[in-house]
């Protein structure tokens, strides 16, 4: 009987301690759902829901996240921004697609929908679909006067549907020359792309050159080439949405550009 009862108590202490490690969650290993893809309509799919970071906060300490994205907390983004599992996120090829949530229960849900920025990946297997979003966003779906109330849920069911991304008027695609590039190797992030959001490719021209030569996807929003021939200014940018709308920038990256430095161009796509 004493060894039952030490059984009985090391099983309670494991449960405890697995309730401590899961955050107050059971531990789960859902499979993700189909992949998310640019196409648009009414209907509206399930999904889990968590916040991260400061209760009013916009998520990473750093604001940026695995899209290589930074300052989310400023314009456009404010803050409004989710970490999407595989299917959402999709290896970095969802990077900057946008997503109308909106939420039901608990009663302090609006249930009127709100539009996030996919900047990040979250690894949580809790469901087909996971957005793990800043508190910001979080409090977003909340009636007004109970953000803080509806944060304290921690984790709530919501629906989703993708949408086209909109911005302010005067906002144009930027680009991001990446620390270390160099004439023989430039690696760009991509960014504030209206309609799809997310650039499934990325071609790159130098000077009198005919053709673009495609440039690989290094991790996130962040395109790269590594060439022999060094790569002569002004260079040209041709963008690919995961809905086959094609951007081009002419002669967007100065003959004299420098690595870690932001270019905004004079291109935006269509909402």
């Amino acid at each position: 009987m004493a060894w039952s009862r030490v059984a009985a108590q090391v099983a309670a202490a494991a449960v405890v301690l697995s309730a401590m490690v899961g955050g107050g969650r059971c531990m789960t290993n859902v499979a993700p759902g189909k992949n998310i893809t640019a196409t648009y309509g009414d209907e509206w799919l399930d999904a889990k829901a968590t916040w991260y970071g400061k209760p009013t906060g916009s998520g990473p300490d750093d604001n940026g996240g695995a899209c290589g994205y930074k300052d989310v907390d400023k314009e456009p983004f404010k803050g409004m921004i989710a970490c999407g599992n595989q299917p959402i996120f999709k290896d970095g090829l969802g990077c900057g697609s946008c997503f109308e949530i909106k939420c039901d229960k608990p009663a302090e849900c609006s249930n009127e929908p709100v539009t996030v920025f996919i900047t990040g990946m979250n690894y949580e297997k809790i469901a087909p679909y996971h957005f793990d979003l800043s508190g910001i966003a979080f409090g977003a779906m909340a009636k007004k006067g109970e953000e803080e109330k509806l944060r304290k849920a921690g984790e709530l069911e919501l629906k989703f549907r993708r949408v086209k991304c909109k911005y302010p008027g005067d906002t144009k695609i930027t680009f991001h020359i990446e620390k270390g590039s160099n004439p023989n190797y430039i690696a760009i992030l991509v960014k504030y792309v209206a309609g799809d959001g997310d650039i499934t490719g990325v071609g790159i021209k130098g000077k009198d050159a005919k053709e673009f030569q495609p440039m690989k996807q290094s991790w996130g929003a962040i395109w790269r080439i590594d060439t022999p021939k060094p790569l002569e200014g002004p260079l040209s940018l041709e963008l690919t949405t995961e809905g086959g709308t094609k951007l081009v920038a002419d002669d967007v990256i100065p003959k004299d550009w420098k690595a870690d430095s932001v270019i905004k161009s004079e291109l935006q796509a269509k909402e």
